[in-house]
This record gives structure tokens, C-alpha cells and sequence, in this order.
């Protein structure tokens, strides 16, 4: 009999994550399926509760999907994480010398030291526009898994 999923359990998996909706729906945003296995320790905060709880009590060896809608997986998107950065906040993170085009992803320091993204929509006079929503907040998922190995 094979090792069954628990909720503590280490898992090597291939996974496929797909966009069921929103402006990328039907398209892929991560297929280890095509490369290394990837791999998760259950309660660990690498993927969320809900996209773990659908393991739970699989079998090593299966293959199975399931889908998520975004309320589930990363939320729905939040209006307020749209924020205007002045230039000189980005030239003091970014350098004076950097330029942005419209889905870069830009790392900014928080006053406490701490460390966040965004994602550069638009330039408008002195600031930036950037989303510092999840990239998949408001987007409802498809999981493929192949259970390689539970432990």
C-alpha cells in the first residue's frame, strides 16, 4: 500500500498551475511536469491551506486535478494594493539609471528593513503606478498533480 497524504507530510510532486480566468485564463503559470519535481512540506506556508487541503489522503503514485476559485486560492484582487510610487522613492530603491516597463516586477525596502514586490503598470508625471497584489489574486486556478513520492 502506498503512503497516503497527511497534513505534516513532505511531498515531491509534479504540478501544473493554470488560469481558469482573468486576462491569462487558459494559460499556464508554473508546469513542473516539463522539468525537476518539485517539492512541498505540508503546514509550511509554501502553498496556501486551500491549495493544500486537496492532497490530503491521495495516495503516492496518483495523479488528479482540482480547482481552486480565487476567493480559495490568493484572493480576490484588492483595489488599495494599487499604489502611486514618486520617482524619487524609485530612484532612492532603483537607481537613478533604472527604467521600468509595464509588467516588471520591482523590489522595494519597507521602513522596518523588510522587502516587497510590485509590478510596474504605468507611468503618470512625477510617480509609477504599481500593483502589489499576489500575480494571481483574482484568478481562479486549475491544479494538475502527479504524486511522485510522500513521506
Amino acid at each position: 500500500m502506498n503512503p497516503i497524504v497527511h497534513a505534516d507530510s513532505y511531498l515531491t510532486l509534479h504540478y501544473r498551475i493554470t488560469l481558469m480566468s482573468g486576462p491569462g485564463a487558459g494559460s499556464v503559470f508554473i508546469d513542473t511536469f516539463t522539468g525537476k519535481p518539485g517539492t512541498l512540506q505540508l503546514n509550511a506556508g509554501q502553498w496556501s491551506p486551500s491549495m493544500e487541503t486537496p492532497l490530503l489522503g491521495h495516495a503516492e503514485g496518483e495523479s488528479f486535478s482540482y480547482e481552486l476559485p480565487a476567493q480559495a486560492a490568493y484572493g480576490d484582487r484588492n483595489p488599495e494594493l494599487l499604489q502611486r510610487v514618486t520617482r524619487q522613492m524609485l530612484t532612492r530603491d532603483a537607481g537613478a539609471d533604472a527604467t521600468f516597463e509595464p509588467g516588471d516586477m520591482v523590489e522595494f525596502t519597507a521602513p522596518n528593513g523588510g522587502r516587497y514586490s510590485g509590478v510596474f503598470r504605468e507611468w503618470n508625471d512625477d510617480t509609477a503606478l504599481f500593483d502589489f497584489n499576489h500575480p494571481l489574486a483574482g484568478v481562479d486556478l486549475r491544479i494538475d498533480v502527479k504524486l511522485l513520492g510522500v513521506l
